[in-house]
This record gives structure tokens, C-alpha cells and sequence, in this order.
């Protein structure tokens, strides 16, 4: 039986679970897990004082439920298990997290698997700026796994990103994958400006129906059907993200850059709209 927490106390003030997360409850038992700290605003407080808990943790699945819109952190920094959010979250669903997964139901805030080193995300919804990105002052943002957002998103998504996949199904804001060191980041609508700044390696696929703005930095090179492709949209078939059938048998404008940064990067850009 699975562990169902239910959020029972609107609360205008912020309220943050990091911690949380089916690793850390798997051996604990019901009384334990009530009696976890969390935070509202700068208060202090118990698991139970917000939300009513129910179930086992020992299988290591845990469902959130409730107007969660104002809860921050949810599966923040987890190892292992799978998080099931049935609706809407507030930011940093998935930050730091290294392993398991993660489905929320809804949209989620701003910094959606920020840090991220592993395990999956995945958002039915929209989300907000900066998903899988690296904090302010941070060398590097997210370092593995997969994220994936069938919604539309904000701006710097990837910013700084190392390594593992982010794909968002709808449009982005500006800066996608700004001084991004490496890892693949798929966006299938249109997209705003300045993608791929300071780019050092890594893949950009500006799928879109309108044609991106690519900085002057970045170079053309050759149109071709990348070999990597059938593989990576299998395994986005596999995870039931949907991909255009158009973008399966398009072949795909590649541009280098940025320029400024020795030019290994790379944004696709297919060769006929949809």
C-alpha cells in the first residue's frame, strides 16, 4: 500500500517538504513521518499539522494530494522511490534529486528539477523559469536524468545544464540552454530569443512550427538526419511524451555555436515547418 499525503490547511504563506521523499520515509513508520519538520515561511512545524498522512511507506511509493499550488520542494533531493502529485506544485519539484521519479498532474513553479542528478521528472502541465537549471552563482545545473514538460515553460530553461535530457512539449521563454555545458534539451514549439548564449557543447532542438532566432554567433553547417534521433524519440515515446509525427521523418538544419565559446555546440532546427 502506497503512502498518501493529503494537504488539509489553505495556507497563503509558502509552505516547504523538503525532505520529504519516499527514501527517507520507506523505514519509518506513520508517527515518525507525522512528526517531520517542514516548514511555513519561517516557522517551524510538523508533517501532520498541514496535511493528513496515510498508508505505508515501505514500498516506497508516495502520492500527494490537495491544493499543493502553494508547497514548494516536493520531492526535493530523493534517491530512489516514485512521486505521484494529483494536480498542481508549487517550486523546486525535484531539485537535487538523484533517482526515482516523479509525475505531477498538473503545472508546477519555477526551478522544476533544479540541480538535478538523476531519476526522471515528468510534468503533464506547464511549468515555470528555469526548470533543470543551475542556481544563481552555481557552475552547473542539472548533471542527469530526464525531464519532460508536455506544457509550455519560462525562460533559462537548462541554464547551465551538464548533462541528461530536457524536453518540453509546448513553447519556451527566451535564453533556453544559456552557457549550457553539455546534454540535449528538445523544445517541439516555437521558442523566444537568445538560445544556446554561451553555449559551450550540447544539443538544442528548436522544433517549432515558427522559425528561431538564432544569435549571429551561431554557424550553419549542413542539413542531415541526425543518427541519434529514432533513439531519443523512442525512449520519449516510452516515457509517453508525445512527439509530432512530422519531427520522426523531417531531416534537420544544424547550426554551431556559440562562436564566442569555440563553437561544439549545436541547435536542429528542422527543415520544414508542421
Amino acid at each position: 500500500m502506497a503512502l498518501h499525503i493529503e494537504c488539509i490547511a489553505s495556507s497563503e504563506v509558502p509552505v516547504e517538504v523538503e525532505g520529504v521523499t519516499p527514501d527517507v520515509m520507506q523505514p519509518m513508520n506513520l508517527d515518525q513521518i507525522k512528526r517531520l519538520k517542514i516548514f511555513q515561511g519561517n516557522r517551524e512545524m510538523e508533517l501532520a499539522d498541514l496535511f493528513n498522512v496515510q498508508g505505508d511507506p515501505i514500498d516506497g511509493e508516495v502520492h500527494w494530494n490537495g491544493d499543493l499550488t502553494g508547497v514548494h520542494w516536493i520531492g526535493a533531493k530523493m534517491s530512489a522511490g516514485k512521486v505521484t502529485v494529483h494536480g498542481s506544485a508549487g517550486r523546486h519539484v525535484g531539485s537535487e534529486m538523484s533517482g526515482g521519479r516523479i509525475d505531477v498532474m498538473g503545472d508546477t513553479g519555477d526551478w522544476v528539477g533544479g540541480e538535478m542528478h538523476g531519476g526522471t521528472i515528468h510534468v503533464r502541465g506547464r511549468a515555470g523559469h528555469l526548470i533543470g537549471a543551475a542556481y544563481r552563482g552555481s557552475r552547473r545545473g542539472m548533471t542527469g536524468g530526464s525531464i519532460l514538460i508536455n506544457g509550455n515553460v519560462g525562460n533559462e530553461v537548462g541554464h547551465t545544464m551538464r548533462r541528461g535530457l530536457l524536453a518540453v512539449g509546448g513553447d519556451a521563454g527566451d535564453l533556453v540552454g544559456f552557457n549550457m555545458l553539455a546534454g540535449t534539451i528538445l523544445i517541439m514549439g516555437n521558442a523566444g530569443i537568445r538560445h544556446g548564449a554561451g553555449m559551450k557543447r550540447g544539443t538544442i532542438g528548436l522544433w517549432g512550427k515558427e522559425p528561431p532566432a538564432l544569435l549571429p554567433t551561431f554557424r550553419y553547417a549542413c542539413q542531415f538526419s541526425p543518427p541519434m534521433l529514432p533513439m531519443l524519440l523512442k525512449y520519449l515515446h516510452q516515457h509517453e511524451f508525445d512527439i509530432p509525427e512530422a519531427l520522426r521523418t523531417s531531416e534537420y538544419q544544424l547550426f554551431h555555436g556559440d562562436q564566442i565559446e569555440g563553437g561544439r555546440g549545436e541547435i536542429l532546427v528542422p527543415v520544414k515547418g508542421r
